[in-house]
């Protein structure tokens, strides 16, 4: 997979599942991050092809619980993110999942507590051996692109030497959260340090931090030199942020994702929370919008709240006549 002069997907926990990926493709995203997956889960999972909605899902064995679902359609441009602290871990979990995937990604700049206190995420940035023998394992042992996602260190100088460390581990591209790890959302994030890290490496560096629109692409790959450029929160709020055409209506972008959520029969709690986060950012969960949002138990429920019944019976019933042709 390439990385240069790419507009990417971040990962985002409960909203980076397959809908969502292929709804940010349909908006010209070029490379769509999966959600954060911890090895410990992967590694109890099973490969299982899913001839009923044609997708290729790792299921936790003795239950129905998809932990990480994909298809065809996106395994040029889909990237798995694992969470770990093992190297042996770290590569039993990524050949399981290598094939069908673009690239392997190593977390290391989640700042939430159930990560670091696991000894993964940012918790790695302060451990530079074990950077060192996690992704060397995975570049020795798979022939897929492996990457890693961190954040910004105490000091720049502090980063840039990081930085070049996991570079001489061949990994195949770097993203660089312009934020440390104390840092809050609402901080401004530190586009001169993302450019002194650019500058210093050789292999393409992905920006990421305060990306809102459109026009934040081209202002943070000025300012960073990046010519890569990964997208979260502006991606969330609106997919639509990676298409240079005009700026679709989020309510258009909305139902768009509950019909591939249908589609793909996504888990609902992981829908819904999507929903929701999209709308606290533009209008209300106490208007009836919202609070149908909220009480709804299925996608079913969902479909009712955006007039697609329709929609979803006709997926239901496209399934069962695929099934009995089986």
């Amino acid at each position: 997979m390439e990385y240069e002069n790419k507009l990417v997907l971040a990962p985002m926990v409960r909203v980076g599942t397959l809908p969502f990926r292929l709804l940010a493709a349909d908006y010209d995203a070029d490379i769509t991050y999966a959600e954060e997956i911890i090895d410990h889960k992967i590694i109890k999972c099973e490969r299982i092809v899913n001839d009923y909605i044609r997708s290729t899902d790792f299921v936790e064995k003795g239950t129905d619980n998809v932990v990480f679902r994909t298809c065809n359609e996106e395994k040029g441009r889909v990237v798995f993110q694992m969470g770990t602290s093992d190297a042996v871990r770290a590569l039993k979990a990524a050949q399981l999942v290598c094939k069908d995937v673009a690239a392997v990604d190593i977390n290391m700049g989640c700042p939430k507590s159930f990560s670091v206190s696991g000894g993964m995420g940012a918790a790695l940035l302060t451990k530079p051996d074990l950077i060192h023998d996690i992704l060397t394992t995975l570049r020795r042992n798979i022939d897929t692109p492996v990457t890693c996602k961190i954040r910004l260190l105490k000091s720049s100088q502090d980063t840039v030497e990081l930085a070049r460390r996991i570079e001489k581990t061949g990994v195949s591209a770097l993203a660089v959260h312009g934020r440390q790890v104390a840092d809050r959302p609402r901080d401004p994030a530190k586009w001169n340090e993302i450019a002194d890290v650019v500058s210093a490496l050789t292999i393409p560096v992905i920006a990421n931090g305060d990306v809102f629109e459109y026009d934040d692409i081209q202002c943070i790959k000025v300012a960073t030199g990046a010519s890569s450029v990964m997208v979260a929160r502006g991606a969330l709020w609106n997919a639509s942020i990676f298409s240079p055409n005009v700026k679709a209506h989020w309510e258009d972008v909305k139902k768009e994702y509950v019909r591939k959520s249908i589609l793909w029969d996504n888990d609902v709690k992981s829908t819904k929370h999507t929903l929701k986060e999209m709308i606290m950012h533009y209008s209300c969960l106490e208007f009836p919008g919202g609070k149908a949002i909220i009480k709804s138990q299925n996608l079913v429920d969902l479909a009712k709240v955006y007039g697609d019944e329709e929609y979803y019976e006709s997926v239901r019933a496209n399934r069962i006549a695929l099934d009995r042709h089986a």
